[in-house]
């Protein structure tokens, strides 16, 4: 008797907390997919409906950057291009940066501008940080028309080249979504780093080849240029894949292949060891 009550009030499963890399439970995620694509369509319905141009600031956004990236670099600083107009050399180093800029602030911000979610319904966390790559990746695709539409302007024809774009821009998205991950955990509970997340992101803009072709820098401080800033050889690459001409350093872009990966697995990493006092500080 005493053997049968025993055994009837062992538990028939023990719920632990995951750790380690089995936290980050894709399969889960997959399951909720439809979940993600609704949070992109939200985000995308949302972003510009109180604004008085609407969708237009998809387009003016990069071309105003890219009159002041050809104003700065261009007409003051005379800095070479690789033969390419100045405005088209600036909007084509954007487009891919845009991508990776545009992945990282959204979802930097995604975990506090979505509280009363976290802290009413489950599903896994992960789904709102990465659904902003969908928002980023329609962003993408209306400036890569303009871009065709500007190089069929100033008579640019398009290469070969334009193949390994999709690659590197998918090097963009893992880097910008792996930095969004450790900042978007953080935001919960120190919301200092929405502020400080765009400063970072405009200073990356600011030193990075997007207004000037790398060959300018000195040959024995080049190596320290590419290893401090990550995104150097992917926005050169990136730039020479959809002109086809300019500077690119492959080893570089290897490196920075590297880093993004290792972005990405860390951000989701530290994401999920953060996840469990979301609920709680939000």
């Amino acid at each position: 008797m005493e053997t049968s009550v025993s055994t009837s009030r062992r538990p028939y499963l023990i719920v632990r907390p995951a750790r380690g890399w089995a936290a980050l439970d894709l399969r889960e995620l997959w399951q909720f997919r439809d979940l993600l694509l609704t949070l992109a369509g939200r985000d995308v319905r949302l972003r510009y409906r109180q604004t008085a141009l609407g969708i237009a600031w998809v387009v003016l956004q990069p071309l105003l950057l890219s009159g002041i990236f050809t104003v700065i670099f261009g007409i003051i600083g005379k800095m070479p291009t690789a033969g390419i107009p100045p405005f088209l050399f600036s909007f084509a180093g954007l487009l891919g940066y845009g991508a990776f800029n545009s992945t990282l602030t959204k979802s930097s911000t995604s975990l506090v501008g979505n509280a009363h979610l976290v802290s009413k319904v489950y599903f896994p966390r992960l789904a709102i940080p990465l659904s902003t790559v969908f928002s980023s990746l329609i962003d993408f695709t209306v400036s890569l028309v303009v871009v065709l539409l500007l190089m069929a302007f100033y008579r640019v024809a398009p290469t070969g080249r334009m193949a390994l774009m999709p690659a590197l821009l998918v090097l963009f998205l893992a880097m910008g979504s792996g930095l969004g991950l450790f900042a978007a955990a953080l935001t919960v509970s120190y919301r200092d780093v929405q502020y400080v997340v765009p400063v970072l992101v405009t200073a990356l803009q600011l030193v990075s080849p997007i207004g000037f072709d790398s060959k300018i820098i000195p040959s024995w401080l080049l190596p320290w240029y590419m290893t401090l800033d990550p995104l150097a050889g992917l926005v050169e690459a990136f730039r020479w894949s959809v002109l086809g001409t300019g500077t690119v350093h492959w080893g570089y872009v290897a490196y920075s292949a590297a880093f993004a990966l290792a972005v990405l697995l860390v951000g989701a990493a530290a994401f999920k060891q953060m996840e469990r006092k979301f609920a709680d500080v939000i």
